[in-house]
């Protein structure tokens, strides 16, 4: 999950081509402006040599200071006025930037910026084949034909095609709704029902909406912890929990397949760990499994099935396993 020398250098290539773009957009306005209101350029200027003058005063610890200062205030809300009967913004002159947090550098008090690690997710897609899982499954290709609408559910009284379309009216509202109001969803069912479908339909629409996802299978996540605990060496070690840092940061985590791993006590403690602290960061969540809330609670704890259970959206899924009615036949 970490990037290579030569794509980080292009992440951040990318960062100094719009930090360049902006300045040159910067520059423009300003010669717009000056064009237009001479006397902003001539107040521009008296601004800046007077913050000069307070940066000097302040380092001698001159009495004077507070004298500067104030004419310094001055002279910016004479300048703001002025712009502002020139007919431009307040901020006209001010540097633009595609990601105002970290100012198009990429990085906030030595931490990677939450753009830095879209971009990151973006190469990594990419080059591990899943933006092509997530063209063939997505709401747009999502098809009903196999769902059976003559027989109820025994549980929930509707038949398989009513159930679904509500299923999937559910995991589109959750998309649509998540980058404002975070929230975290478990997806039950046997093998073939539409579990891993839904997922990517989701992942899909965050993906595109700027969303940072991280999808792992269960396997995958907990070998990630493990070596970040237990590697052997100690690059390996701290690439893997990097990798963790980015899971317990990421905006949504989608966690497939879980129960299919070989679980122990480390597991079950990983499993309690990362969905806590995600749910302590209201950050999102999504969890498929082919197991009942009483299996999770018997398989990891009482600790884990009732944080899910206290904050999760619970998606049980039913019917026969699509796939073996497809035949071949793409679709759910």
């Amino acid at each position: 999950m970490a990037l290579s020398n030569s794509q980080y250098n292009g992440v951040m290539r990318e960062y100094e081509e719009r930090q360049l773009k902006h300045r040159h957009e910067r520059d423009r306005r300003v010669a717009r402006l000056y064009e237009a209101a001479p006397e902003i350029q001539r107040l521009d200027q008296e601004i800046t040599a007077q913050a000069a003058r307070c940066a000097r005063l302040g380092l001698a610890g001159d009495k004077a200071l507070e004298e500067e200062k104030n004419r310094l205030q001055e002279l910016r809300r004479k300048r703001r006025d002025s712009l502002l009967e020139a007919g431009f913004p307040e901020d006209y002159t001010q540097m633009a930037y595609d990601c105002p947090d970290c100012k198009d550098t990429g990085y906030i008090n030595g931490k990677r910026c939450h753009c830095f690690e879209r971009a990151r997710l973006r190469i990594l897609y990419a080059q591990s084949g899943i933006e092509e899982i997530l063209k063939r499954e997505n709401f747009s290709t999502l098809t009903y034909e196999y769902y059976d609408d003559t027989k109820l559910l025994p549980g929930p009284g509707m038949t398989e095609l009513q159930y679904m379309r509500r299923a999937v009216e559910l995991c589109q509202r959750f998309a649509a709704e998540f980058p404002k109001k975070r929230g975290n969803l478990l997806l039950t069912g046997s093998t073939g029902v539409g579990k891993t479908f839904l997922t990517n339909c989701i992942a899909r629409e965050l993906i595109d909406a700027g969303v940072s996802v991280i999808y792992l299978s269960s396997q995958d996540l907990f070998e990630l912890f493990s070596k970040s605990r237990f590697g052997r060496e100690r690059e390996e070690q701290e690439e893997a929990r990097e990798n963790c840092r980015h899971i317990l940061e990421c905006e949504l985590l989608v966690i497939d397949d879980l129960g299919t791993e070989i679980n122990n006590s480390f597991v079950s403690s990983q499993l309690f760990y990362c969905i806590n602290e995600r749910i302590n960061q209201n950050l999102g969540t999504i969890i498929s499994t082919n197991l009942s809330i009483d299996l999770l609670r018997d398989s990891y704890s009482d600790r884990v099935a009732s944080r899910i259970m206290s904050h999760y959206t619970m998606v049980p899924l039913y019917g026969a396993d699509i796939r073996m009615k497809r035949k071949g036949i793409s679709g759910v």
